[in-house]
């Protein structure tokens, strides 16, 4: 007497190419994800009552508390920054301007950093506050 074997198949669904396409989307959302960083500078921010969001988009220029100046993350003489923000301006001339500043620099260079952006054909400049709740 001779004994047959049964076949065992497998039931169910075969999940790996979903695993594989969920991985794939994983590592498409990632890339192409922009993060914004600003500069790692110890800044304090002036508060404002009537603060708005500025755009992730725009041109960001930081002074510090040393009155030292960043353009990109680059150290810029005052001298220099007109130019660098006509560089920078060159693609999109509608990109507007986030000047961040710290709280103790002089008005003065406020003033100059804020003028030579316009003169660098900036026309939306704006400065960086701290937003203050209730106040």
């Amino acid at each position: 007497m001779k004994l047959r074997r049964k076949k065992v198949t497998q039931q169910g669904i075969d999940i790996s190419p979903l695993i594989d396409m969920v991985f794939i989307l994983l590592i498409f959302f990632m890339v192409s994800t922009t993060f914004n960083k600003d500069m790692k500078l110890d800044i304090t921010r002036p508060g404002a009552a009537t603060a708005t969001a500025a755009s992730t988009k725009s041109l960001r220029v930081y002074i510090d508390s040393g009155e030292n100046i960043y353009i990109d993350e680059q150290p810029t003489k005052p001298w220099v920054v007109q130019s660098k923000v006509r560089e920078a301006l060159a693609t999109n001339k509608e990109k507007p301007v986030l000047v961040i500043t710290d709280k103790g620099v002089p008005a003065e260079t406020l003033i100059e950093v804020v003028d030579q952006c316009r003169l660098g054909g900036a026309k939306d400049v704006g400065v960086s506050t701290q937003q203050e709740a209730g106040v």
